[in-house]
């Protein structure tokens, strides 16, 4: 199968890509900038297109022979308070996906938020209804709505994929466990950071990658949870990281408040995707 994957030259692109290769299919990359030293391993065993689809005409070779899209590209995902979410990124990603699927690409999944559910505690289920509580959620919630409408006008197959906490190699530097490893490197006494306590779901970028590859063969429609299933305290996660790294390194807990964009403990439900993907992973 032949897939267009926007967001090539993201976290979760750069994981995304080999794993589609790695299966045998062919892969269309598109990224607004041009890729690095990250993405020399696969990047000759796919075609890459400089493209912003905030403001570029999409080339029609971009879409030649497509079959499927994988649409990870949202700007701005760390700054969830930002109005240009539903006012520029929404609007741009419908006009964006709608192209794509009147030229005939009839699979398209897109990358959601475990935050589109809202402030809920406790396990999140696919069949709840989204209640955003931030810009960024709400963007991302209404495209999805959006992409339905469009749906009943016409048929393509509509992935709407709910990502959880992805953690690992190439995570931004300014995530938790990011910034962790920066402090570590630099050979700093303590780290600062909230309490801790709050229960999150995390799920490694690999294995993430992996689940939306089987979820678009599988041609299945309808929202799923990207998620482990597993709640973690911050803590407890921060504290394994710096085990696995043999580093020495004091917790500074409480310096920071919890979120007001977060639920304080939840994670997400496997029931839906157990079947496709197997058991849940575990952290390792």
């Amino acid at each position: 199968m032949k897939v267009l994957v926007t967001g090539a030259g993201g976290f979760v692109g750069r994981h995304v890509i080999p794993a589609l290769v790695g299966r045998g299919h062919e892969v269309v990359a598109l990224s607004f900038r041009e890729l690095g030293t990250r993405e020399r391993s696969w990047l000759h065993d796919v075609e890459f297109i400089s493209h912003d689809i905030l403001s570029d005409a999409l080339p029609p070779r971009a879409t030649r022979g497509v079959e499927a899209v994988i649409h990870l590209a949202w700007p701005d995902v760390r700054s969830y308070g930002s109005l240009s979410h539903f006012e520029v990124y929404l609007p741009a990603a419908y006009r964006f996906l709608k192209s794509l699927i009147q030229s005939g690409i009839q699979r398209v999944q897109v990358a959601g938020t475990c935050f589109e559910y809202g402030l809920r505690n406790g396990e999140l289920a696919e069949d709840m209804p989204a209640e955003p509580a931030n810009p960024y959620a709400l963007g991302k919630d209404a495209l999805r709505r959006f992409l339905l409408a469009l749906n009943r006008e016409m048929p393509f197959t509509l992935q709407w994929v709910r990502v959880f906490y992805i953690y690992g190699a190439g995570q931004s530097p300014d995530s938790l466990l990011g910034t962790l490893d920066k402090a570590i490197e630099r050979g700093d006494s303590s780290f600062d950071m909230s309490a801790g306590d709050q229960l999150r779901d995390y799920i490694r970028v690999e294995e993430a990658a992996r689940r939306m590859t089987l979820l678009l063969e599988s041609a299945e429609s309808g929202i799923f949870n990207c998620c482990s299933g597993n709640p973690i305290s911050v803590r407890n996660l921060v504290e394994r990281h710096i085990a696995k790294c043999g580093a020495s390194i004091r917790l500074n807990l409480g310096r920071y408040p919890y979120s007001p964009y977060e639920p304080f403990a939840f994670w997400g439900s496997v029931a839906k995707t157990t079947s496709l993907f197997g058991g849940p992973p575990t952290l390792d």
